[in-house]
Order: structure tokens, then C-alpha cells, then sequence
């Protein structure tokens, strides 16, 4: 916090804070030693660089059902397969045709062959070796994409709506937004274009435009502590993770309430002139630590548009000084308001903005749009939204999905954007070139949107096992199996075209948003889940526990009869998510356990 004597900020008190806390301020602003580290011949990197590269956008894991080549090589320290996920931050999910070609190329030349879509419209290439992470990053840039605070505790990849909708300008004004979050908001070390991108012999970068001066405060208002080389962050940076997105009442498709700071566009003739600002999201839990817990996002304020990157500042710095630094588990924002309450946060937010704070206007979301389909851009040009099921890109026996999409950017050229569902929209499509879409994605056995049934349409999951070092069972692998289960029961009762979320992920960290879904499965120990219910797919509201420690051959079989009640019992135009939250889990419990009693 500030030292309200001498206004600058105090210095760390190393003993009182996490070892985490230590290494960054340990740094030199996020240097490390990771450039000795990638010469030193070892297929890994120290703890505290461990954590410092995840800055850099990339985190050193451990492939465990490789472990045996490992110790038949006998090289890697204990006995792992140490390999280096890197994420690329694409804001809003805007790339090119040559973009993804390029990240296609480097999944096949230094990863494992596939590319991952993320929750948060970003890339990750997997199983990347050591060796080549210098010159894996390196490419990213050279194709006008970066790695830098795709992870770490500093803003991460900006979420906004992706769909192209050209007939109105708010929609490339909330994208104006995302980008000018990321040109104000990211570290201005030059740790990572030395490091990763500068040419060794000249020390120049190859983009020198990343690296020009602007200011970090819109309004030209800077604050007492602000860092001379990091005046947001400070050289302790944040003390976790800070996930920002940008949405619409009728489209939460970015789930604004899972974010630390999330943007509710609000319009006037068709021109945003201000924002819902709801502050706190957050779904990581630690279950052997009590005191964590998911949350959604508080109303915050409303705040004019010409002042969004302001108040974004404001917060982050008031987080930066008051957040929690000896407890990682405890450092997210939520916690910081929780304790507070937001009365009280929102005043010392407006401390440091400097002016008073509207109340929210009193607009609620309404609306999710996935884009998933085709879609008319509003000048004359088509949009076609891909489902691409939890994110992979890879080519199997059956299915040559990065066959498709690498013949679909080498032909049409057309733009891309990913979604916050890990789908992928192709954009600026001549309605003379629909047909061909279709038809080169047919040809490598990839299934239309219009052939995917509605329950896998609407599920996500995170990668898990074998690489995720926090998973403890499955989630990517297995969720496509269940799909397959559920959508035959659903087509059975005639629920087929019922539209709810399920999200699976393979630990209680919430990487794919499992707690605010219609269906929530969180791994808990091998091969069982927690199942969560009653939240909806506008994501505003949390679900509740159902049933804990569920084996994975039962998951179908213990929704079954919850999914028969819905249909019997459900109100004219009720969702699933909200019959289950009106129901309540007592009164889930008392009906659906009877069904499973007499069915075994």
C-alpha cells in the first residue's frame, strides 16, 4: 500500500511475503536468470524462473505418461518429461489467415501437432522442447503476435466479443477498447523483446514499434509510488493473475462476470457511451484451503467510455498496494473484496481515479451469442462459426480438422477470430465462397456446426492431464465420450435442441469456467467430479454443489433423472440451469435420488 507520509510505495517486506513475491522483486523487472538458463544445457528451468517465465507467456510442465523416456534417457531431473506450454495473448481473438498457418507450422515443427484454442481467445502450442522455446517465441513475434502477459500476475489476454457484426460500430469500438488495455496495460519491461526477440549480435528488436513510449495513463494523471520503469505494476508486479473482458448485455459470450474487471458496453445510437463496470470474478479454489471459494463478479460502476482505461488502472493499482502477498492462494481480487466488502473498495478506487464513481446502470446481460453458424456481417460479406470441440486443432484417422483449416487459410485468406467458447469464426466470406467453406471442411471429415448436437455445441473443457500440473483426473479427454452418452439420452427424452453449458475441467481451478455453467463437473480426485448446478448460460450467477466425489461412468446416469424432471416440471421458456437453481438442490436431491434408487 502507499506510504500516505511520503507517497511512495514501501518497500517489500521480504519475510512477510510468498517466495513467489521474493523472486519477482528479485528480478530486475521479470529478467531473472532466464537467459543463462536457456544455454545451460538442462531440459528445465529453476523454481523461481519457473515462475518469472510465466510472464513471458510460457509454463515449464511435465508430460507424466512420458515419464519412462525419461528415465530410460536418464538426463531429466527426477525422473520427468519436462516440455514448455506456450500461449500466445491474441486480444479478442482477432488473427490472420497467416497467423494461424504460422502457429500451425511451429505446433508441427516444435510441439506436439496440435494447437489449442483457449477459454480467453488465445493459442497455446504444447510439448514445446526447451531448446526451442527461444526461437518458438521468437517466430510468434515475428508474425505480429506475442506471448507477453498471456500469463503471470499481470493483466492477461483481453477478452472481447468476437462476432463481426459490420453494420454498426460498436463492436469495433469495444475491440478499440481491448486493444487499448493491452497498449496501456501490459508490462513496459524490456525483458522480453532482450530475451526472446532482440538479435543477439545487434541487440535490436526486430519490432521496434512494440517497444515505442506511451503513456500509461490516459488522462496524463500519474500517481505517487508509480514505478519509473513499471508505473503500473511496480517491481512486485500484481500479486496474481488479472483477467479483464469487454461484452454486451445482449452478448455475454466473454463471460464478464468470471473476470477480474469486466465491461458491459452500454449504447446510444448505436455508439457506446459508457460501461457497467462488475469487478471480483474469479473461479480458482483450493478445496484442502477453505477460505477459497469461486465468485462471481460485483457491480462496480458505470463508468463514460472516454474513461474505461482510467478506471482499469485505478483498480489494478489498488490491487497492486492491497492485495494479498504472503498467500497466493489468497491474492486474487475477490479475496481483496470479499474482505472489504465493495462499498469500501469502491471508494478506495476512487481514491486513486480521482473522481467519484457512478453507480451501475441498471441493465442486466440477456444474452450469449457463440456465433456459431452462418451469419450475414451486415456489408455484404458472410461470417461462418466453426465448432471446434474444447479447443484442439489436430488431424486423427477420422477427422483432419488442421488439414481443413490450413488448406481453408491457404485459399480463402480470409480473417479469424476465436471465441471465449474455443471456436473459431471465419470472417469476410464472399456468399459466392460459402459453398467452398463447406466443402473444404467436409472433404477432411470435419463436421458442420449445423451436424454437432446442441449439448456438445455448448460444453468446453481444459486440457487437464497428461501435461496441466494441477490436474488431478481427466477432462479434455473424457468429456467428448460423455458427450457422446448424454446426447443420445437427451434425443431419447426429446431435449435434444435444450441450450445449457457444460463445462468440465480436470481440477478445482476452474480453467473452463465450470462454476457458473448450467453443468459443472470439477475433477476431485481420480476419475471423479464434483457436479455443480443451477448456474445459466448468461453466466451471472454461480451454481451450487449437487454431488460430490461422482465416478465418471456415472456422471450421464446421475444427470439422467435430473434432466427427466426438468421436462416434466419446467416453467413456460425455463432453462435448465435456472429450473435446477429454482428447484434448489434439496429439492433435486429428494426427486432424483428416488429415480436412481429404483433404476439400480
Amino acid at each position: 500500500m502507499l506510504d500516505s507520509q511520503n507517497g511512495k510505495a514501501p518497500e517489500v517486506a521480504v519475510e512477510k511475503v510468498s517466495a513467489v513475491e521474493v523472486a519477482k522483486v528479485q528480478s530486475d523487472y521479470l529478467r531473472g536468470t532466464i537467459a543463462e538458463e536457456l544455454q545451460d544445457g538442462n531440459d528445465f528451468v529453476g523454481k523461481d524462473n519457473v515462475q518469472l517465465l510465466k510472464h513471458h507467456g510460457t509454463y515449464q510442465q511435465d508430460d507424466r505418461e512420458r515419464r519412462g523416456e525419461a528415465r530410460a534417457a536418464g538426463t531429466a531431473a527426477n525422473a520427468k518429461f519436462y516440455n514448455f506450454m506456450v500461449r500466445t495473448a491474441i486480444p479478442g481473438g482477432r488473427i490472420t489467415s497467416e497467423q494461424l498457418l504460422a502457429e500451425l507450422d511451429l505446433c508441427d515443427e516444435v510441439g506436439n501437432g496440435t494447437l489449442r484454442i483457449t477459454t480467453r481467445q488465445g493459442l497455446q502450442l504444447h510439448g514445446v522442447l526447451k531448446r526451442n522455446l527461444k526461437s518458438t517465441i521468437r517466430r510468434i513475434n515475428e508474425i505480429q503476435l506475442s506471448t507477453l502477459a498471456a500469463c503471470g500476475d499481470v493483466k492477461r489476454n483481453v477478452m472481447c466479443t468476437p462476432c463481426p457484426y459490420k453494420g454498426d460500430p460498436v463492436h469495433e469500438q469495444m475491440f478499440a477498447l481491448a486493444k487499448d488495455f493491452v497498449k496501456y496495460l501490459n508490462p513496459r519491461t524490456r525483458a522480453y523483446y532482450q530475451i526472446w526477440v532482440s538479435d543477439g549480435e545487434t541487440g535490436e528488436s526486430i519490432d521496434v514499434t512494440k517497444l515505442s513510449d506511451v503513456s500509461h495513463y490516459p488522462s496524463g494523471r500519474p500517481m505517487p509510488g508509480d514505478d519509473p520503469v513499471e508505473p503500473i505494476y511496480g517491481k512486485t508486479y500484481l500479486p496474481r493473475k488479472f483477467k479483464l473482458a469487454v461484452g454486451l448485455p445482449g452478448d455475454n459470450s466473454v463471460d464478464l462476470y468470471a473476470n477480474d474487471l469486466g465491461y458491459m458496453a452500454l449504447c446510444e445510437d448505436w455508439n457506446i457511451v459508457g460501461y457497467n463496470v462488475v469487478a471480483g470474478g474469479s473461479f480458482g479454489v483450493t478445496p484442502s484451503v477453505k477460505k477459497t471459494f469461486p465468485a462471481i463478479a460485483l457491480p462496480l460502476c458505470y463508468i463514460r467510455a472516454e474513461k474505461a482505461v482510467d478506471l482499469a488502472i485505478a483498480v489494478m493499482k489498488v490491487q497492486r498496494d492491497f492485495g494479498n502477498r504472503a498467500d497466493r492462494k489468497l491474492a486474487r481480487m475477490k479475496y481483496l473484496i470479499n474482505d472489504w466488502g465493495i462499498e469500501r473498495f469502491r471508494a478506495k478506487v476512487e481514491e486513486y481515479f480521482g473522481e467519484s464513481l457512478e453507480l451501475p446502470r441498471p441493465v442486466a446481460v440477456h444474452g450469449f451469442n457463440d456465433g456459431m453458424g452462418w451469419h450475414e456481417q451486415g456489408d455484404g460479406n458472410w461470417f461462418y462459426g466453426l465448432n471446434v470441440e474444447n479447443g484442439r486443432i489436430k488431424d486423427t484417422e477420422s477427422v483432419q480438422l488442421k488439414s481443413a483449416l490450413r488448406e481453408i487459410c491457404t485459399r480463402l485468406r480470409v480473417p479469424l477470430r476465436l471465441t471465449p467458447h474455443q471456436s473459431i469464426l471465419f470472417c469476410d466470406i464472399a456468399a459466392e465462397d460459402r459453398g467452398r467453406l463447406e466443402a473444404m471442411l467436409r472433404e477432411h471429415g470435419v463436421r458442420l456446426t449445423e451436424e454437432i448436437s446442441t449439448a456438445r455445441r455448448w460444453s468446453m473443457a481444459c486440457p487437464a492431464l497428461p501435461t496441466c500440473g494441477l490436474a488431478v483426473t481427466e477432462s479434455e479427454r473424457i468429456l467428448p465420450t460423455l458427450m457422446d452418452q448424454l446426447e443420445r439420452e437427451l434425443a431419447a427424452l426429446g431435449l435434444e435442441e435444450e441450450v445449457f453449458t457444460t463445462r468440465m475441467t480436470g481440477c478445482p481451478n476452474g480453467c473452463a469456467r465450470p462454476y457458473n455453467s448450467d453443468i459443472g463437473l470439477v475433477g476431485k480426485t481420480k476419475d471423479k467430479y464434483s457436479l455443480f448446478l443451477g448456474g445459466r448460460v448468461s453466466g451471472d450467477r454461480l451454481n451450487f454443489l449437487y454431488k460430490d466425489l461422482v465416478p465418471s461412468e456415472k456422471v450421464v446416469a446421475t444427470l439422467l433423472p435430473l434432466f427427466r424432471y426438468f421436462k416434466e416440471e419446467r416453467q413456460e421458456g425455463e432453462g435448465f440451469g435456472d429450473f435446477c437453481h429454482r428447484v434448489g438442490k434439496e429439492g433435486l436431491l429428494e426427486r432424483c435420488e428416488v429415480a436412481m434408487s429404483s433404476a439400480s
